[in-house]
């Protein structure tokens, strides 16, 4: 049996009763031990609801009708991208109580210790980008109500959402489960009232008497799978304290409900108010929608609004936190404790900081560009690593050579690799952002379809190099790790 590494976690011990006791999560990349498992399925849908319900969301909506669309024909972009994206995403969900493990570190089986840190640079780029704007926006609905410029405003919530995510796991899944009440009742009046006084059929000036434009309705599309494909990098992060026996149907179910529903609720209704006010923005049309009802209910609206950012500040910092340890890790063995945890996650906020009082006032353009950035990198990852999940080892792993360097899934897998970085290379003609478009895509009148041939080839691809594995080594090693980390052989 191979020896436990620092970062490998100990059979089951009666210090497991101290970590289930313990109000700050005593977990972090490690592997989580079924004695300590807890927590119901439908809470995914839940946590997965607010955490795609907060403002950015809405952004996306508002860029139909800038590029070209009428709110129908952006509508229904959205709702399909939301719902393809949707379904990635929601297929990770299955990997966290069958593995134990945080999403990334699982990308190991696939990509290898060291080669996985493509993966993982892309994962905390996508992390801090939305902690940036989910900073910026939430200073901007707290200025409604109190004083103080981003100076005071920046470090303080960044602040907030650290302690958040050094308590960790089940402090994100209370917060996140309670807001969406409040989230859901709050903005179906808001809803309403956009409705009721707004006219759907309006169309802007960019969009044009008729409100289509075929190029307009891709990019909405991919805006919306891209935004939704980009938590699938953090999605078993919050199912793998799970029960081992938890329904995948249920679970991948309640996942996608949560993701998708939020997603085109808050990006239809974006496009609505995109249309009816002119250059809109999120915190501005809230409370402009929200005051049609009596003064003083928008701007309660876009603080009920804030504290859900704040929320999910907390998740991104702690997903960053994760896949930062988890990338220093495959160098450099590490000890995973609350105290590293807490210097990772302010090392992340510096980051955040930094980056939010550099960025230009105008963080539309901005946002279009890191959601299609987003899912330029993603795409060719979540293809390889739900390929090898649902059908090449069929959710069989051998977790504790995960954390062994020279175990069985090694420092530099090549197969992960190649299909990836070709994946992502054959995109690179189908690009289409404000700094680069692609040959194929300037051909195609600005269409923007690679996502599809990320998924096709680096999925394709690795499902044929894996043809050759040694399944039969890795069943023995999934009993030694079994032995190892439970002790038994299941």
């Amino acid at each position: 049996m191979m020896s436990t590494s620092p970062t490998t976690p100990a059979p089951a011990s009666p210090a497991d009763s101290e970590r289930r006791g313990s109000v700050i999560e005593q977990r972090s990349i490690d592997y989580v031990p079924r004695s300590e498992r807890h927590g119901k399925v439908w809470h995914q849908g839940p946590f997965w609801f607010t955490g795609n319900f907060v403002l950015p969301t809405m952004v996306i909506g508002f860029i139909g009708p800038a590029i070209g669309l009428s709110v129908w024909w952006t509508v229904l972009a959205v709702v399909l991208g939301a719902c393809f994206g949707t379904f990635f995403m929601a297929f990770h969900a299955n990997q966290g109580p069958r593995t134990g493990l945080p999403q990334m570190i699982q990308s190991r089986a696939q990509f290898g210790s060291r080669g996985a840190i493509v993966p993982f640079a892309a994962s905390v780029f996508v992390y801090i980008g939305f902690m940036v704007f989910d900073t910026i926006l939430a200073t901007q609905g707290l200025q409604l109500a109190l004083p103080g410029d981003k100076l005071f405003w920046y470090p303080l919530l960044i602040a907030l959402s650290i302690v958040i995510a050094v308590v960790g796991h089940d402090l994100l899944h209370f917060i996140q489960r309670w807001l969406t009440y409040l989230l859901i009742v709050v903005f179906a009046i808001i809803t309403v009232l956009a409705i009721v006084n707004f006219d759907a059929s309006t169309v802007t000036e960019a969009a044009g008497a008729a409100g289509w434009d075929g190029t307009s309705f891709l990019v909405m599309f991919s805006l919306a799978a891209g935004y939704n494909i980009s938590y699938a990098i953090y999605v078993s992060d919050y199912s793998r304290y799970l029960p081992q026996d938890a329904s995948a149907p249920k679970l991948i179910g309640w996942t996608y409900l949560g993701a998708a529903v939020s997603a085109s609720w808050l990006m239809s209704l974006g496009a609505l108010l995109g249309s009816n006010i002119p250059d809109a923005d999120a915190i501005g049309a809230v409370k402009t929608v929200g005051d049609m009802l009596f003064p003083g209910f928008g701007t309660f609206a876009v603080l009920v609004s804030t504290v859900a950012l704040i929320s999910i500040m907390g998740v991104n910092a702690y997903g960053a936190m994760l896949t930062g340890t988890t990338a220093v890790d495959g160098f450099r063995k590490v000890r995973a404790t609350v105290r590293l945890r807490v210097i990772g996650l302010v090392i992340v906020g510096l980051i955040t900081l930094a980056i939010a009082l550099l960025i230009p006032d105008n963080y539309l353009g901005s946002f279009n560009d890191f959601v299609l950035l987003m899912l330029y990198f993603l795409v060719p990852w979540t293809a390889v690593n739900l390929v090898d999940f649902y059908l090449v080892r069929r959710g069989q792993y051998a977790i504790a050579e995960i954390f062994n360097p020279r175990g069985i899934y090694g420092r530099w897998a090549w197969r992960g690799m190649v299909s990836y970085l070709i994946g992502f290379v054959a995109m690179i003609p189908f690009f289409y952002t404000s700094f680069y478009v692609g040959p194929v895509s300037e051909a195609l009148g600005g269409a923007d379809i690679s996502f599809a041939v990320g998924l096709v080839v680096s999925g394709g691809l690795y499902l044929l190099f894996s043809r050759n594995l040694d399944h039969a080594a890795e069943a023995e090693a999934r009993i030694r790790s079994e032995l190892e980390l439970e002790g038994t052989a299941g």
